[in-house]
């Protein structure tokens, strides 16, 4: 099954490398196994050569429970809102 896509854009698109990873930064320490996406060099050379080879941008989640997940999320967002508090109270 195909990972769900956003409707909304981000507001910054050159951060999704950063939350990812902060995403599988944080699932490993909660302790999930989560396999990081590596794109395969050989498919670069596929591509060149007109038939591109399929790989995920994302690693595998299908094994983590929606609680563990909706935990990832949580903790994501207790951290960037952290590190938002930080910087607004830096500037006073």
């Amino acid at each position: 099954m195909a990972a769900k896509q956003s409707r909304r854009p981000k507001l910054v698109p050159e951060s999704k490398a950063a939350l990812d990873m902060l995403k599988y930064e944080i699932a490993a320490e909660l302790g999930l196994a989560i396999e990081f996406p590596v794109r395969d060099f050989s498919s670069e050379f596929a591509d060149e050569l007109g038939a591109p080879m399929q790989y995920s941008s994302e690693g595998y989640w299908g094994n983590v429970s929606s609680r563990d997940a909706g935990a990832v999320g949580g903790a994501i967002t207790a951290r960037l809102v952290r590190q938002a508090e930080q910087e607004l109270f830096s500037l006073t």
